[in-house]
């Protein structure tokens, strides 16, 4: 049995949050989309075809299949996500690709720094940590309202932590 000196609480989370890409499409969505744009396609291509415009018909189906394509790209990339959690021994920033692979990059939070670039216009346009020679952005993305509301808990988490000294 080991003894520490160490108090448990430290390591605790102070902010933790999951930060993942927003699709306005649900599945149920995307089957409707696909159905009636397949459908469209399929009658104006095979009216086309009729009426002796056959290349027109086939780039019908190239529509229809880039459309599909583009969707399920999307569709892929929303997999991405991040994993942010500060404590006060510890900010730790897990990105997750849509492939599954994680990469971890951890700073310690009283020389840690977040900088937030904005536009007059459209808002905060990128988050960034920095500390000891290292650096990662965070939420890129993020839409600008989910930008705005996890800057301001962040930037309040790591400041709580910070003043705890």
């Amino acid at each position: 049995m080991r003894e520490s000196n160490v108090d448990v609480s430290e390591d605790r989370p102070v902010f933790a949050a999951e930060l993942t890409p927003y699709r306005s499409l649900g599945r149920k969505g995307f089957h409707v989309l696909l159905v009636l744009s397949g459908g469209i396609c399929f009658l104006y291509g095979v009216f086309f075809m009729a009426t002796g415009a056959w290349p027109i018909g086939f780039f019908f189906g190239l529509d229809f299949l880039l459309l599909y394509g583009a969707f399920k790209l999307s569709y892929w990339s929303g997999k991405a996500r991040e994993e942010v959690s500060v404590s006060r021994t510890n900010l730790s920033i897990r990105k997750f690709s849509p492939r599954g692979r994680m990469v971890e990059h951890r700073f310690n939070p009283f020389w840690a720094r977040f900088r937030v670039n904005r536009h007059e216009e459209f808002g905060i346009t990128s988050m960034h940590v920095t500390g000891e020679g290292r650096g990662t952005d965070i939420g890129s993305f993020l839409n600008p309202d989910d930008r705005e509301s996890f800057a301001k808990a962040f930037g309040g988490a790591l400041a709580t932590v910070k003043r705890k000294l």
